[in-house]
């Protein structure tokens, strides 16, 4: 069973192409798959499957996270998918779509290794509050095709304790939420922290960058607008529009090679 690793921005996957659509992905495996002591260690899995007749696009990118859990789109994820379709030959360099349980998104990959993702619009519903080591700090709440809460805050990001997940509302929030922490370090520059909803921190978040420049812009009254974001794995270009946001990074292919069939067997 062949697997491919990958990084966008250090945020990093597990590839699984499953182009006949015949694996049994249970939680079980995608924990294993994801474990870095018992497994090949990742923030998700990306199975690469084809699409139904319902999409525009060839390929169907099946997200899964660290915890087993399925989610509905993942930026960092889309732009490592794009880049393995391309290497693998299944796509051309160049503009294509790739379906997601968000809907289709248009995806860019360039001859240097980027890729930009149309990300769809960023959506802002309202403002909450997130605890975060025992800090009360209001952010506005974004759909990106998934849920966020990003908190453009004055304290340093680097001084937030991330290992204990922050509190969020759960009427607001009932399938569980992603919390981003931004500092303005310059002009049209950010910089970010995130807690992935089963994950924990990661080292980069694609939509969460998409909504903290969402939420830097509606805190200005503005609802357009571009900045770059400075994560812990490198940084990234968003571009706010009305109908729709880009997101700019790059994608890094690390390692491929074949999983045990025993091993993958012992799951359950």
């Amino acid at each position: 069973m062949e697997f491919v690793k990958g990084h966008g921005t250090e945020n990093d996957f597990v590839v699984l192409p499953d182009l006949d659509d015949q694996l049994d992905l249970t939680v079980a495996r995608v924990q294993a798959l994801c474990d870095r002591q018992r497994g090949l260690g990742a923030d998700g899995v990306l199975r690469v499957v084809r699409t139904s007749g319902e999409s525009g696009g060839k390929w169907f990118m099946d997200y899964r996270n660290a915890d087993g859990s399925i989610a509905e789109m993942c930026g960092n994820g889309l732009r490592v998918f794009a880049r393995y379709l391309v290497d693998a030959g299944h796509q051309a360099q160049g503009e294509f779509v790739v379906g997601t349980r968000a809907g289709d998104r248009t995806v860019v990959t360039h001859p240097d290794g980027s890729v930009t993702n149309y990300m769809g619009p960023a959506r802002v519903t309202g403002t909450s509050i997130a605890a975060v080591d025992g800090h009360g700090i209001g952010g506005f709440a974004v759909d990106v095709g998934n849920p966020h809460l990003a908190c453009v805050t004055e304290e340093p990001v680097e001084d937030f304790d991330l290992t204990v997940p922050p509190g969020f509302d759960p009427v607001m929030f009932p399938h569980g939420v992603n919390v981003e922490l931004v500092n303005v370090i310059g002009q049209d520059a950010l910089r970010m922290r995130v807690h992935e909803r089963g994950v924990g921190e990661t080292r980069s978040c694609g939509t969460g960058t998409v909504a903290a420049v969402a939420s830097w812009l509606a805190g200005q009254g503005r609802t357009t607008g571009s900045a770059t974001v400075d994560v812990l794995g490198g940084q990234v270009s968003v571009t706010i529009e009305p109908t729709t946001s880009t997101l700019t990074g790059p994608a890094v292919l690390v390692a491929r090679g074949e999983l045990d069939k025993s091993w993958w067997d012992a799951l359950v």
